[in-house]
């Protein structure tokens, strides 16, 4: 009898220590976002050139973005994307790489395969803080910082240091978690400039 409580001691305490690993955090994150079918968010993005805002819908590894600058749908395969630059749709099938700038919520599973990770020590209360390193040493990426809220698991900011010195920020406010239909992650005429060109690139 006390090697079985012995047993069931060590199975708690592995399991606690579990899920205090930075890949339980990204899964517990994606949980939180799906709880009701997805969510919704405000969210900025400082780069060397400026900083943008805009809006955010998530579900899984789907995702749509709404800003002045740029409105980009993505339902898993296939991305349009909308620059008033080229005033053009533009569709493709992004890699796991190219989709981490945009998202990086739905790139946890690449982050989890590619990167080293580890917690990192925060400097506020109730945040966990995750440093991810790259594998590869030819990556843009030099350092993913991933800050989380602890009481709801949701990301807060992502800072990615790239090889090249630049750096740029995400920050993701105003969560509301809510069932969004299969429609809202793929293109809307409606929400570009009538008569936009729309040009197929896979």
């Amino acid at each position: 009898m006390k090697r079985i409580h012995i047993a069931i001691l060590m199975a708690l305490v592995t399991i606690v220590a579990m899920a205090q690993t930075p890949s339980a955090m990204l899964d517990k994150c994606i949980a939180a976002i799906n709880a009701n079918g997805g969510a919704t968010a405000s969210y900025s993005i400082t780069t060397p050139d400026g900083t943008s805002q805009g809006t955010i819908a998530m579900q899984g590894n789907k995702f749509r973005v709404i800003s002045p600058e740029a409105k980009c749908w993505y339902d898993g395969k296939t991305q349009w994307s909308w620059s008033p630059l080229t005033d053009e749709v533009n569709i493709t099938t992004p890699t796991p790489d190219e989709l981490q700038m945009t998202n990086p919520i739905s790139a946890a599973q690449h982050f989890k395969a590619n990167f080293n990770m580890k917690k990192a020590k925060a400097k506020t209360a109730k945040t966990y803080v995750i440093k991810l390193t790259p594998k590869a040493k030819k990556d843009a990426i030099k350092t993913l910082w991933l800050y989380f809220d602890e009481t709801t698991s949701l990301l807060r900011t992502a800072r990615f240091e790239m090889s090249d010195k630049s750096v740029y920020v995400i920050k993701i406010t105003n969560y509301k978690h809510k069932s969004l239909p299969a429609s809202t992650f793929t293109f809307d005429k409606s929400l570009v400039p009538a008569g936009t060109q729309v040009v197929d690139l896979r």
